[in-house]
């Protein structure tokens, strides 16, 4: 499917691997022309180069933690105006409700619901001017159906898709679409790491462990990168402006909802 989007320009964060960076591939091969961010920086120009090679776009890097004030300032500089934005960061720690304090919640709400939203007030009038905008934001499965370990996450991730909620239908009229994407188990380091924490928790090995979760998903296997990016990728495209404030589910099914 031609998506209509070649020539467009999109900051995409936390974009050096994952799915930040399955996201940016499939926007590239889209023909969009590229800001890309994340804290490591050789990871960010490996995947720089990588994505310049296989797609011929234009492909901007900024190493910085747009969780920071620092940082946002950085990538937005570079950014300049933008036809598409795709928030993301790395969820908190998991854990118990005891073992939380305000300042724990607070770094929570600031990387996972006030960065998004400072940056989509950033671009919003870019593309309200233009009359045209997409704005991604990659959440996760816990805003429909919450995880208990995760509790800083829920949380946080909650208050970012009530913002989107009243948002989105505020700027629709213009052009701009707003959504939500979350994902459940994928193939990333993100999984990796909390199948370790089952595996320490259980005393059995990681193949073990990730067995288990395999088994709770009904496709029997963690999603990929890959296909993640290509439901971003149309949600950014030119056919999906009649989506507005939707929170997509890309989980295999996990989630067990009728709504």
């Amino acid at each position: 499917m031609e998506l209509g989007i070649s020539g467009k320009r999109a900051l995409v964060c936390a974009s050096s691997k994952g799915l930040g960076r399955g996201c940016a591939e499939a926007l590239a091969a889209a023909g969009v022309n590229l800001v890309v961010n994340a804290r490591g920086a050789d990871a960010l120009e490996a995947t720089a180069d990588a994505i310049r090679s296989e797609h011929g776009v234009d492909v901007v890097t900024v190493a910085a933690d747009v969780t920071t004030e620092e940082g946002r300032a950085a990538v937005l500089e570079a950014a300049g105006d933008i036809d598409i934005l795709v928030t993301n960061a790395g969820g908190p720690p998991p854990g118990l409700w005891s073992d939380w304090n305000r300042d724990d919640f607070i770094a929570a709400a600031d990387a996972n619901m006030l960065t998004p939203i400072a940056l989509m007030q950033a671009a919003l009038p870019g593309m309200i001017a233009k009359g045209w905008g997409r704005i991604v934001n990659i959440t996760s499965v816990s805003v429909k159906s919450p995880i208990p370990q995760l509790g800083l996450s829920n949380t946080a991730r909650a208050g970012l898709t009530g913002f989107v909620a009243g948002t989105s239908r505020q700027v629709a009229e213009h052009g701009v679409t707003i959504n939500n994407l979350l994902p459940g188990i994928h193939a990333t380091d993100r999984a990796a790491s909390l199948d370790e924490g089952v595996m320490k928790a259980q005393g059995i090995d990681l193949a073990t462990a990730q067995a288990q979760r395999e088994a709770t998903i009904p496709v029997r296997r963690y999603g990929t990168s890959a296909e993640f990016g290509a439901t971003c990728a149309f949600m950014c495209s030119q056919h999906a402006g009649f989506m507005v404030g939707q929170n997509i589910l890309l989980d295999g099914g996990a989630v067990n909802a009728t709504l």
